[in-house]
């Protein structure tokens, strides 16, 4: 079963148990998921709203940007964990011949390489998405304010946790010149959500 078919509290079971996966590449992931899910509702109870009708036109635009952001970081949940299983599998490959350690060192090289990519697009997704919630600050309800602040929060936290794991892993890397353009994007995707959401969460709070 997919975990993003899990029921919630099932899910968190899994998350608190002793089990490897899903660890923090899948909950950033969710994180960013519920950020930007955050925004999209936003957008929708503005829209809904007569009296708001100037902000209409941004809010459908954000709304139709939000959906897909939400349904992409969803995905990732799972593809995280998958990364982790791809590694898990690789170092269970057989090592008593010279052959087969090549081919299990080669295994671990690709899995490593695979696992740093995954959390660096969600990084990518998770900026995206405060770029999204950018674009409706200035044409909502202010009613929802600290929606958009908690969502706001989330992203970042997506950002920040997606950016650990690839830390984590670009080490293991030993393609030096891949291994310092995986962390080149990811610090330039780091700081990206670190500044927008300064300015962001300090517009929401004007707000509120």
């Amino acid at each position: 079963m997919k975990l993003i078919d899990m029921q919630v509290e099932d899910y968190l079971k899994l998350v608190a148990s002793d089990a490897p996966a899903p660890g923090g590449g899948s909950a950033s992931a969710l994180c960013g998921a519920q950020g930007i899910g955050l925004v999209s509702m936003v957008a929708k109870l503005t829209a809904g709203k007569e009296k708001f009708s100037a902000y209409h036109p941004v809010c459908r635009t954000v709304m139709a940007k939000a959906d897909t952001l939400c349904e992409k970081l969803t995905a990732q949940i799972d593809v995280d964990t998958d990364a982790y299983g791809r590694i898990a599998d690789a170092f269970k490959m057989p090592k008593a011949t010279d052959e087969e350690k090549a081919a299990r060192k080669a295994a671990i090289g690709d899995a490593t390489l695979y696992a740093t990519r995954v959390p660096l697009e969600t990084m990518s997704l998770g900026v995206q998405s405060m770029e999204c919630a950018a674009e409706l600050i200035g044409s909502y309800n202010t009613n929802c304010a600290s929606d958009v602040g908690c969502g706001i929060y989330g992203m970042l936290s997506c950002v920040r946790g997606a950016w650990l794991n690839v830390l984590i892993n670009v080490g293991g890397i030993s393609d030096a010149a891949a291994a310092e353009e995986l962390r080149s994007k990811g610090q330039e995707l780091a700081d990206r959500a670190e500044k927008l959401a300064e300015e962001l969460s300090a517009k929401v709070r004007a707000c509120i």
